[in-house]
């Protein structure tokens, strides 16, 4: 991959998952990488984990970039605005906005009606899904694009191919990931006249922190989870989409992803890349390949 050194990128929503997974890889690439989030050593968020943004600020700097919390709550104006002021003020530049902004997990209601899933919940998935970004692109796009040929990421789960043909069984997550899809398309036409990229990524079935507490395992012995959950071989680490977005940022010739929707296997094929155990996952093609045909767990072919 190309080398990062002298870019600056925003992670938003750095605290945990794909984003401390795309915030370490920027960060070994050379970069200068602030990462935000409401959980911090001193204050944690709603969702109650033991994550921090601290954390991954180190993590980056560990794999040789430079690490830089900022705890930030995106769905307030003012606390955005002035995390742009102070990434101006420091490093005069952004090359790099990453939208990873999403803290819906707790709040989704799978396979049930939208007329008998809760408002409250719904509605507090939108805004933490699409209003984040929203608020986020106001706020630092100008920055981004007096940099020239900046590169912003809508991270979403599906890509737009998968989710036109398939519901995700729950109205509001639908609505939160297919916007995200949409958000990229739209930014795509917005900053092509200023020489910027938009790109709408997403990763497989990723194992974040979450996921694997989800299946009560941790990432060294991740395969044990593989006796509750078969499919959950074609699996993936954060660090892969990751290192998909160091790509992107890397690429000179970015500017041919504009308004697409691609996956981290999808780019794993193009700028060659692997995870971290050497293997390439492509997980979509194997979940409509394999998973949803209702064929045994078999990753052969598709890592």
């Amino acid at each position: 991959m190309n080398s990062l050194e002298g870019k600056v990128a925003l992670v938003a929503g750095a605290t945990r998952g794909a984003g401390r997974g795309i915030a370490v890889e920027l960060g070994a690439a050379g970069a200068v990488v602030y990462v935000t989030g409401r959980t911090t050593r001193e204050q944690a968020s709603e969702y109650g984990r033991p994550e921090t943004i601290e954390e991954t600020a180190e993590l980056v700097n560990r794999a040789g970039g430079k690490g830089i919390p900022v705890r930030t709550d995106h769905l307030d104006p003012e606390q955005v605005r002035a995390l742009m002021n102070r990434i101006e003020a420091e490093q005069g530049r952004l090359d790099v906005l990453v939208n990873d902004i999403w803290g819906g997990e707790h709040l989704i209601e799978w396979n049930m009606p939208v007329w008998e899933q809760s408002l409250e919940k719904g509605f507090r998935m939108l805004r933490l899904a699409i209003d984040t970004h929203l608020i986020t692109n106001h706020f630092a796009l100008p920055l981004l694009i007096r940099s020239g040929k900046g590169l912003v990421v809508e991270m979403t789960d599906g890509t737009a191919a998968y989710n036109d043909r398939n519901y995700r069984l729950s109205m509001f997550y639908d609505l939160a990931k297919t916007s995200v899809l949409r958000m990229a398309k739209s930014l795509a036409h917005e900053l092509r006249p200023h020489g910027c990229t938009a790109v709408a990524v997403t990763p497989g079935w990723m194992r974040s922190e979450i996921m694997l507490d989800h299946y009560g395992v941790r990432e060294e012995n991740w395969r044990d989870a593989l006796v509750k959950e078969p499919h959950f071989i074609i699996s993936e680490t954060p660090r892969f989409v990751g290192r998909a977005v160091a790509a992107l940022a890397g690429d000179p010739e970015a500017g041919r992803w504009n308004g697409c929707s691609v996956s981290s296997g999808e780019l794993a094929k193009v700028y060659g890349f692997c995870d971290v155990d050497g293997s390439r996952p492509d997980a979509w093609r194997y979940i409509e390949e394999v998973q949803e045909k209702g064929k045994p767990a078999d990753a052969a072919g598709y890592r």
